[in-house]
């Protein structure tokens, strides 16, 4: 017999497929912190290379590329952070490294929008980063491409154009943990399953965004990513 609800549930949360009518329900979005070197540096940081670690975004806060949207809510210092997004089809706990692309189904383009003022006030006084990441519309996506049809992961470019210039252009190959490091790292303190997306950082290069704000990124060998930041009035 079907549950009965209170009232309707909210619809899930689903990315489309290059090539593949059926689309990808997401679970759960994991984000990586500090993953390039250079980045880390430019926001007066360190890489921790004992280990990634990681914040969170709700499901709900996806938003599929080629979406105009509201400035931001709450912020007046909203900044862009292009990403390397691993999708999962299969899952699982204390997954080897040397298996750990096999949970792997593919692969997005992808943009964190980041609440940066509120990001720094709570880094100030040592409290959770939700305010500053998990918001309507932060996890900008693309369509997503099947691992088979990109290949290994390595010197693609992954770059980030903002109102015509190009603000953020690097390689995968600069990220210091790898997809497969990540994987099993993560699902130490996890049980990983099908639907999880995995935004794996970003690189140097990241800034605000203005109402009117064009943003339009790219992994080489993925569709590509966009949003408008809606102008004011």
């Amino acid at each position: 017999m079907p549950a009965d609800y209170l009232f309707d549930p909210a619809p899930v949360p689903a990315v489309p497929v290059v090539g593949e009518p059926r689309l990808f329900p997401v679970r759960r979005i994991f984000c990586v912190g500090r993953n390039y070197a250079a980045h880390a540096a430019e926001m007066g940081n360190e890489v921790d290379r004992e280990a990634p670690f990681y914040f969170t975004k709700s499901a709900h806060a996806l938003c599929l590329s080629g979406a105009t949207i509201p400035y931001p809510a709450g912020t007046e210092d909203c900044h862009y952070e292009m990403e390397f997004v691993v999708a999962l089809n299969r899952g699982g706990a204390e997954v080897a490294e040397a298996r750990a692309m096999d949970l792997v189904f593919g692969y997005a383009s992808g943009i964190d929008l980041t609440r940066r003022d509120l990001q720094a006030a709570a880094k100030d006084k040592r409290r959770p980063w939700d305010l500053g990441k998990d918001f309507a519309n932060s996890a900008v996506i693309g369509p997503l491409t099947p691992a088979a049809s990109f290949g290994q992961i390595g010197p693609q470019r992954i770059h980030l154009v903002h109102d015509g210039d190009t603000v953020q252009d690097a390689t995968l190959s600069d990220m210091v943990w790898s997809v497969p490091e990540i994987i099993a790292h993560l699902s130490r303190f996890y049980t990983l399953a099908p639907g999880d997306l995995i935004y794996t950082g970003t690189p140097a290069g990241v800034g605000p965004v203005y109402p009117g704000s064009r943003l339009a990124g790219g992994v080489d060998g993925l569709a590509p990513v966009c949003l408008d930041i809606a102008p004011v009035g």
